[in-house]
């Protein structure tokens, strides 16, 4: 017999409304503080981007910063807040479903980044996959050891009943039927994607050599396993993933987080990421990716095509579906603006990922500072 969940009340409702607006001093650590050379390679690595400026340091100290930098999103791991971690509604499921970026400054190897957050909104939706859910805004600041704001971030979730969304996921149910094995030929062709894949790297992209309708090349994700989920969650850390002792002492402190598996024991609901029975549980179609861990192949397309000397000023990501293992994504790319602000020259580029069955999984619009000739 299926696990009956905590359900969404008015009460709880109400005392998230006051948390509006209010810095929240108490939260759990980061699983970063610093961006260390290991921190920073080991998220690339979990978003499967090995750039030479974040991964190699010979490299990284031949370019105009001198050191490794750490990529865009490399963020996620010093913020739970901005990486999904909710208040309120206990036990009541919550999906990560975007996030709006802007950068500043770059992080560089050893800056140490500390964050002030606040509960930003609270908006009613109705969703064909869960009825009744609230999407769960939070905003969050990052600042470095000398007190530069370096980025600041929307983040949201979705906060839905289990119970509903695991009666309403049948189209969830029906587009795991249409997952086949992969032919060779298939797998072939995402292959020759990942061995076209470019990395910019030393040499300029500039402004003036940049049109708009220009198309970025493909980038290919996948085909999805839980060895990759479980990538991402190394370099990224998770939310609940604690082990004995302090899975214990989280769950003493939060008792609705714990939901019981198979033998009567609390685990995290971050399990739903590698375990399938549980994913079926709350309404998903199976083992599913990262939320952030899909935001952060969308910039990691962007850093590819623009290059050292580029920055990537802004992203914006919207999730659309779940990726279970066994999807394949394509991640593809236009520039749609041009423009000057402040003597900089800036593109914009509309960004789609799209599974293998035509499916759309993610959406967003970037924006980058390119180097000009002049």
């Amino acid at each position: 017999m299926s696990a009956k969940f905590p359900k969404i009340t008015e009460e709880g409702l109400d005392d998230l409304r006051k948390r509006i607006g209010v810095k929240i001093e108490n939260t759990v650590e980061p699983w970063n503080y610093e961006a260390t050379r290991d921190a920073i390679r080991h998220y690339a690595h979990g978003i499967g981007d090995d750039n030479p400026l974040w991964c190699e340091p010979e490299y990284a100290e031949k370019t105009k910063y001198g050191t490794l930098v750490a990529l865009p999103s490399f963020l996620f791991t010093t913020s739970r807040i901005v990486s999904g971690y909710c208040g309120g509604l206990s036990g009541v499921h919550a999906m990560w479903a975007g996030a709006d970026w802007t950068w500043h400054k770059p992080v560089l190897r050893n800056d140490t980044i500390r964050t002030e957050a606040y509960l930003k909104d609270l908006v009613e939706h109705q969703t064909k996959f869960a009825g009744r859910s609230f999407q769960q805004i939070y905003h969050v600041d990052f600042f470095n050891q000398n007190g530069d704001h370096v980025a600041g971030a929307d983040s949201w979730v979705f906060r839905t009943d289990r119970d509903e969304a695991r009666e309403r996921g049948t189209k969830y149910t029906e587009a795991r039927g249409r997952v086949e094995p992969f032919t060779q030929e298939q797998l072939d062709e995402f292959y020759d994607i990942y061995d076209q894949e470019e990395i910019r790297g030393n040499a300029p992209r500039y402004f003036e050599d940049v049109n708009v309708g220009d198309k970025l090349p493909p980038m290919m994700k996948g085909p999805m396993t839980v060895t990759g989920f479980i990538c991402y969650a190394q370099g990224w850390g998770g939310l609940y993933i604690r082990a004995n002792k302090l899975a214990y002492k989280m769950q003493k402190a939060h008792p609705g987080l714990g939901i019981r598996n198979r033998f009567n024991v609390p685990d995290c609901p971050e399990r739903v990421h590698w375990d399938e029975a549980f994913a079926l549980e709350v309404g998903a179609p199976g083992a599913y990716d990262y939320g952030p861990e899909r935001c952060s192949w969308l910039t990691h397309h962007m850093t590819n095509w623009i290059g050292d000397d580029g920055f990537l000023h802004k992203s914006n990501c919207q999730i659309r579906r779940h990726n279970p293992d066994g999807d394949a994504i394509i991640i593809t790319g236009e520039v749609t603006k041009k423009f000057e602000e402040n003597g900089k020259k800036y593109v914009e580029v509309e960004q789609k990922a799209t599974t293998h069955r035509g499916e759309l999984s993610a959406f967003g619009t970037a924006v980058a500072e390119l180097p000009s000739k002049g």
